[in-house]
């Protein structure tokens, strides 16, 4: 399952791709470099992935090799990588509820949306409760400002695209997730209630992988969300990942498909939830 490491094999692929566009030029790295008016050092980066490549780069490295015609080519495939790994800083410099309002276009044109968990229980499927508390240990360890109720306040009416008829949702969650506190006994024990209500919706299906499942063929992985089949937004520790690459996505759809067959549906969810209630009396 690619991480953030999808962003580091982007940007390695693209410097092959600049290798590949050198060499069949017939240009060594330092003539390339004496072209462009560079240390040699700079196109070894480049071609290694190790920084990020401006237009202007693209520009000069695409003249010098004579082919001008892979310009706008180039760029495109540039600004799709480097729009993949969005820094949290970046997103929540004004705040939590940036972060929330950043991604309402994404909610609003998505169909069909998959998603896995196994650290917390995903935004739509939260009670404000608990969307507070998440909010706010994000805040404190982030620094952020404290914007925690106009964000809970958005997420609560983004979650009404449960609702809607023209929208599926398919998420899979690890039992764990129950179990994992996030503030008291009582915000846990609506917590759970709330995912019974939900998994009843008529456009919601709810599956949950039990403790003791078989994980020898599909190990627990990172959370994410699947949009329809053009996105993939994964949240690390540092950043909010994007992948957009149809073989990476093919990945993502082919593990969901794996851990959704390894989670239990319908009746044997309510069970699951049941005994995670009972174990905050």
């Amino acid at each position: 399952m690619p991480t953030s490491s999808s962003f580091t094999e982007a940007r390695l692929a693209f410097g092959k791709r600049l290798r590949r566009l050198r060499e069949d030029s017939g240009l060594s790295a330092r003539e390339l470099a004496r072209r462009c008016g560079w240390h040699e050092s700079k196109c070894s980066r480049i071609e290694n992935g190790h920084v990020r490549v401006s237009t202007e780069t693209i520009e000069k490295w695409a003249r010098a090799c004579g082919a001008e015609a892979l310009i706008d080519e180039l760029i495109e495939a540039a600004r799709g990588i480097e729009g993949m790994y969005v820094e949290w800083q970046e997103m929540e410099r004004s705040g939590l509820r940036q972060a929330q309002d950043t991604v309402r276009p994404l909610w609003d044109r998505t169909k069909r949306f998959r998603a896995y968990a196994q650290n917390l229980i995903p935004g739509p499927l939260q009670t404000p409760e608990y969307t507070r508390a998440v909010l706010a240990g994000i805040r404190e360890r982030r620094h952020l400002p404290d914007d925690i109720e106009a964000a809970v306040a958005v997420r609560e009416e983004r979650q009404t695209v449960l609702n809607e008829q023209n929208k599926a949702f398919h998420i899979v969650l690890e039992e764990g997730a129950l179990y994992r506190r996030i503030g008291s006994p009582e915000l846990m024990t609506n917590q759970l209630g709330r995912l019974i209500q939900i998994s009843v919706l008529p456009h919601v299906r709810l599956g949950i992988i039990p403790r003791d499942a078989d994980r020898s063929r599909m190990p627990p992985v990172e959370d994410f969300w699947i949009f329809d089949d053009r996105q993939v937004n994964v949240e690390l520790v540092s950043a909010y990942l994007t992948v957009k690459q149809t073989h990476e996505i093919k990945l993502y759809t082919g593990d969901f498909r794996r851990l959704s067959d390894l989670a239990e549906h319908g009746g044997p969810v309510f069970a699951l939830i049941a005994s995670a209630i009972n174990s905050y009396s």
